[in-house]
């Protein structure tokens, strides 16, 4: 079993910054993708930014030049540095990562808990 878990959500004004960080835990197992997505009340889930193992990046055009999305293999995270924030970026931020089962031969989609961001005005 591999969970991610999400942290560095909080409460900050705009055009503040946050650091949200993504660690993967469990055993026999390697991380492929990993990505933020992030949901608002009221609206549908949406990709906030998405990072290949190989490193390359994709964003979202409403944080494109905000947000920068990295990642540490060793450490089994991923990280979304979130700069010059609006509160249209108000959202729970979840974790996704697609994993590979060593034991199970098989890929599976993971998603973390969510971790709040507020931003006010």
């Amino acid at each position: 079993q591999v969970q991610l878990v999400e942290s560095g959500g909080g409460l900050v004004q705009a055009g503040g910054s946050l650091r949200l960080s993504c660690v993967a835990s469990g055993s026999t197992f390697s991380i492929n993708d990993m990505g933020w997505y992030r949901q608002a009340p009221g609206k549908q889930r949406e990709l906030v930014a998405t990072i290949a193992s190989g490193g390359s990046t994709n964003y979202a055009d409403s944080v494109k030049g905000r947000f920068s999305i990295s990642r540490d293999n060793g450490k089994n995270t991923v990280y979304l540095q979130m700069n010059s924030l609006k509160p249209e970026d108000t959202a729970v931020y979840y974790c996704n990562a697609i994993i590979w089962r060593i034991l199970e031969l098989r890929y599976r989609e993971v998603w973390g808990q969510g971790t709040l961001v507020t931003v006010s005005s």
